[in-house]
């Protein structure tokens, strides 16, 4: 990446240039660090890797689709006369709380004594059950879950009331997670959930969280663009997400981005920054994807997604000349997974490698042009449309071989555990 390297909040660097739906991997083209937005602070030492937040040895940690048949809460559009920052302060920020994770044996000190590591994030309440969403990667660092969390409620004019909250699933590929708390003794206040397929780029939103450890503070923005790829814990593409100016910071990780409507968007996740802190370079998991792995979590503790089994690259005009090819945009297979539904259905992967803009690709494979009739421009929009989809459901792909264009049908399998 120009002017910058990527980083995500656990601290790997995602792929430079290859985005594959087996192994999600995706690379947003953006100048800084990507980084994750949660927070933590280890027993005696406060701990920061320039970009990353490390929340695994006790800092505060804070980094950087599709709706199912049950939804948690009352589901809305994001229709309506528009709100201001304060009507939805006041509207919703009961609905919004603190997650604590501690984590047990975080690492040891310099004597060699191990040591726990606390993470500080943000949640929102979905429904009445005592059902919250958050991030991943504030209740699990480095495959490590958090041995107990917390949930803080504000009760206005300062007072909190802190209840133990139980870890019900973790999603990293989409970097969801959902807790549970005790509804009895609680006054939950499930924030709404709109429709983030229906976002529009220019819209006013805000983000209530913990930034900083500076708690249950709101913040406001546009959103600045949709449609972003973003990369989950596990490297895993999550496909749609939404980019906001709104000001994100440590802490606001797993915290709700909400619309002017009072509909929650987002779950606030990463940023982009040249040092660490907002710059106006804010990115939110999308609700539908985020609703789709809460369904899941609640019925199973898992998650399943839809499977390919090839590694993709984006064709654009630079890179149908150096291949050769006859379309100018879509999917380039680069690779096929041995075994994947995309290798027993006959899609071939490159076999030649070139040099485009500095970067070497893999050519010589099938492009993908469309599925079920619907026409993709490039590698992100094949991936999301795949995660609409469920293991066990056909697509019709075109491809496009040598000069020649045809329909295949592929039956999607579930992802290995594995990628």
């Amino acid at each position: 990446m120009a002017n910058g390297r990527a980083t995500y909040g656990c601290g790997r660097a995602p792929s430079a240039c290859t985005i594959c739906d087996n192994e999600g991997k995706a690379m947003m083209k953006m100048r800084g660090f990507l980084v994750g937005l949660a927070g933590g602070a280890v027993g005696a030492a406060l701990v920061v890797l320039v970009l990353v937040l490390v929340f695994n040895f006790g800092e505060i940690k804070e980094p950087v689709v599709q709706k199912a048949a049950e939804t948690p809460t009352v589901y809305a559009p994001t229709s309506g006369t528009g709100q201001t920052p304060e009507q939805i302060y006041q509207g919703h920020s009961a609905g919004v709380v603190m997650v604590q994770s501690d984590f047990a044996n975080a690492g040891s000190n310099a004597f060699g004594q191990s040591q726990n590591g606390q993470a500080l994030g943000t949640g929102f309440v979905v429904d009445n059950n005592g059902y919250i969403l958050t991030n991943a990667h504030v209740v699990q660092d480095n495959g490590q879950k958090a041995s107990s969390v917390t949930i803080v409620f504000n009760k206005g004019g300062g007072k909190t009331q802190q209840v133990k909250g139980e870890i019900v699933g973790i999603d990293t590929g989409s970097d969801v997670a959902v807790i549970k708390v005790d509804p009895n003794g609680v006054d939950l206040k499930p924030l709404p959930l709109g429709n983030s397929g229906q976002v529009q780029v220019g819209e006013q939103v805000v983000a209530i969280g913990n930034p900083l450890g500076y708690d249950f503070s709101i913040t406001s923005g546009i959103v600045s663009a949709v449609g972003r790829s973003l990369q989950a814990p596990n490297g895993q593409t999550i496909p749609n997400g939404i980019q906001t100016d709104a000001a994100i910071n440590p802490g606001n990780s797993g915290g709700p981005l909400i619309d002017s409507s009072g509909h929650v968007i987002g779950i606030n996740e990463q940023i982009a920054s040249d040092t660490g802190g907002n710059q106006g370079l804010g990115f939110a998991v999308p609700i539908n994807q985020a609703i789709r792995s809460l369904n899941q979590l609640k019925k199973g503790g898992t998650v399943r997604y839809a499977w390919l089994g090839v590694g993709l690259q984006t064709v654009t005009p630079d890179v149908a000349k150096a291949a050769n090819l006859t379309t100018p945009s879509g999917a380039l297979v680069e690779s096929v997974y041995p075994k994947s539904p995309a290798a027993k259905t006959g899609i071939k992967g490159g076999s030649q490698t070139v040099t485009v803009g500095g970067q070497q690709l893999t050519v010589g494979g099938d492009v993908i042009t469309a599925v079920d009739g619907q026409p993709i421009a490039s590698a992100d929009e094949l991936i999301a449309l795949l995660a609409q989809k469920n293991p066990g459901d056909k697509v019709a792909l075109t491809i496009e071989r040598g000069r020649k264009t045809q329909d295949v049908t592929v039956t999607l399998a579930a992802r290995p555990a594995n990628l």
